[in-house]
């Protein structure tokens, strides 16, 4: 028993021992406290084997009562691991008697000789409000949630709009194109709000994306007209313009439900008959619509794709010293914030020895209030098949600085590539720095061997001149002339309806991936829907008129469908398609109804576009 207890003593003494070297002692009170309302602030200290204690300086508040001192301990013992944890708490209850802001500066106390101090925190005091239902903060100091009632005298009354609220807040109102836009509905109540159900519906010439908040909403005290209401952020949202002019985020109906007393009941005849003296009321709560001014962007520079914020341009590359056939990867990264997802790839002028690939993109970047930050690094993957020196030109990156209403442009440095004979040496060329390009040879064998077996004679004074042999050695040529010949202009001519071919398909093609769409639309994938009706889009115009992949923009379609005389409306129809589609795409809660909506507009864009042209 003497053995065990020892043990046990020594055990206690370790664990206390641990749990002293990584001594914290911090200071917990309300941010924000009504004047002539009573809070506590408490200091904690995460060890039992503190002493001498010493309070701060409470400038501004009365103290009620306090210091008084509470201890918890906890043991645990888990596959074989013990751990034990203690804690001292020091409260004092304080009445906020004048408005303003306050400090409570740091406690002090003595832990195992050494002077361990708290941080100090800071409490706004609002200003009281006579006949004010706002919430009242328990003696912790915490804050009730949404799920939370209290009793209140303005539930007693007629609800009104001064009593639940909600605004909604854009960080600015006149913007650039594709500048970021924070919107914020944030919630004013002086009742018990059970329940709130509304959404921000789709809205024209944005590209929206959600900022995540917290699913339980904890509810903060603020001094507004007079009077101190609940207010929570209950939602946010970064927006994008799409296009300039007037631009108006339109006003939302949110359906609330708040608990309040029920007149028709009397309290004493409820609590006998176990009846509940509250009911709860549904309100409709409806924002104020909100108009955002866009200004274009104009007189954009050479190599401007459409990054709007704050950005810095770096690169990389692997080597600068290759041998032929061997891979080479360019990096360009592109940090910053700002409109990033929709930041093109860059252009890349490799020599036109090399061997390219369609670069890989990589987004690290996260959600914040002044868009979207973080880092988009595109990757260049590149063979060079040939020997010589090659130049890489720097990269030219043009963006719009909302800091400075500017375009500026940023380059990479250029890399030099020295590119070695392959190793395996057969069929290689050289090339030197213009870019001519000769030749090398390689014979197989250099002395063939004396050719053995049976050996044909020949008749003396029998020749082949005039023999059928002699004509079909001359027939035989001409026939493989005349047949290579038409064969190449065979070749030629396809080659030359190529675009015409691919022009005739451009309708097929684009109603198979249209029948696609119906598919995901059927199983509302709504990511995979958008993202297929895109590319029915897009690559119509590009199969229709043989245009490039990077040089298919709304504009050069304009202009392509303008010199074949395609009516306007059609043009702008078919505008509107592209542009409802990519809005949609980052539209958040959508529904099978839009989806469907957009499916029959791509049809019919694409139908009257077809029988015009």
């Amino acid at each position: 028993m003497k053995r065990i207890l020892y043990i046990y003593i020594l055990m206690f003494f370790s664990i206390n021992v641990l749990a002293d070297g990584n001594i914290t002692f911090e200071a917990s009170a309300p941010s924000t406290v009504e004047s002539g309302g009573k809070f506590r602030v408490q200091f904690k200290v995460n060890t039992h084997d503190a002493r001498n204690f010493s309070s701060p300086k409470f400038d501004g508040f009365d103290v009620i009562y306090g210091p008084s001192t509470s201890s918890q301990s906890s043991y645990s013992n888990f596959n074989g691991r013990t751990s034990q944890s203690s804690s001292l708490v020091y409260t004092f209850v304080l009445l906020a008697t004048e408005p303003g802001t306050y400090t409570i500066g740091s406690a002090s106390v003595q832990v195992n000789g050494e002077t361990v101090k708290s941080k100090p925190v800071q409490v706004k005091v609002l200003p009281s409000a006579s006949g004010n239902a706002s919430a009242n903060y328990s003696s912790n100091g915490r804050n009730p949630g949404i799920n939370q009632s209290s009793s209140s005298t303005s539930s007693e009354q007629q609800i009104s709009s001064k009593d639940l609220f909600m605004t909604a807040t854009a960080s600015r109102t006149n913007v650039y194109e594709q500048e970021a836009i924070l919107l914020t509905y944030k919630i004013y109540t002086l009742l018990d709000l059970t329940q709130l159900d509304g959404k921000l519906p789709t809205l024209d010439g944005f590209q929206i994306q959600e900022i995540p908040l917290p699913r339980t909403k904890e509810f903060d005290l603020e001094h507004y007209n007079g009077r101190n209401y609940r207010t929570v952020v209950w939602s946010q949202y970064l927006l994008f313009p799409q296009k300039a002019g007037k631009l108006t985020i339109p006003s939302i109906t949110y359906e609330g439900v708040v608990i309040t007393r029920n007149r028709n009941l009397d309290p004493i005849e409820a609590f006998f008959n176990g009846q509940s003296g509250y009911v709860e009321v549904k309100r409709n709560i409806t924002t104020p619509a909100l108009t955002i001014n866009v200004s274009p962007l104009e007189n954009k520079p050479e190599g401007f794709s459409g990054a709007v914020g704050k950005f810095s341009v770096s690169s990389s590359i692997s080597t600068t010293e290759v041998d032929a056939n061997d891979a080479v990867t360019l990096k360009i990264n592109v940090k910053g914030s700002g409109n990033m997802k929709l930041i093109a790839t860059p252009k890349v002028d490799f020599p036109k020895d090399f061997e390219t690939y369609d670069a890989k993109v990589n987004d690290q970047f996260q959600l914040a209030r002044t868009g979207l930050e973080g880092t988009k690094e595109f990757e260049y993957l590149v063979v060079p098949r040939h020997a010589g020196t090659y130049e890489i030109p720097a990269v030219r990156f043009a963006y719009f600085d909302t800091e400075s209403r500017s375009f500026k442009t940023l380059q990479t440095e250029p890399y030099t590539l020295k590119v070695n004979k392959s190793k395996g040496g057969a069929g290689q060329t050289v090339s030197n720095y213009t870019g001519q390009q000769q030749d090398v040879q390689q014979l197989n064998q250099d002395i063939r061997f004396i050719k053995k077996g049976d050996v044909d004679y020949q008749q003396v004074g029998k020749t082949l001149l005039g023999t059928w042999k002699y004509w079909v050695s001359y027939l035989v040529p001409l026939l493989f002339f005349v047949l290579i010949v038409l064969i190449g202009h065979r070749r030629v001519a396809v080659n030359a309806n190529v675009a015409l071919a691919r022009g005739k398909k451009a309708n097929k093609v684009a109603l198979k991936r249209l029948k696609t769409a119906k598919k995901l639309l059927d199983s509302h994938d709504i990511g995979m829907f958008y993202d297929e009706v895109l590319r029915a889009l897009w690559g119509y115009v590009g199969d229709k008129f043989n245009m490039s992949q990077e040089s298919l923009n709304k504009e050069n379609i304009e202009q392509a469908l303008i010199s074949r005389n395609v009516p306007s409306e059609y043009i702008q129809q078919f505008i509107k398609v592209l542009n409802d589609c990519e809005f949609a795409r980052f539209a958040p809660g959508d529904t099978n109804a839009n989806m469907e909506n957009l499916y029959k507009s791509a049809i019919d864009a694409i139908s009257k576009m077809e029988d015009n042209l």
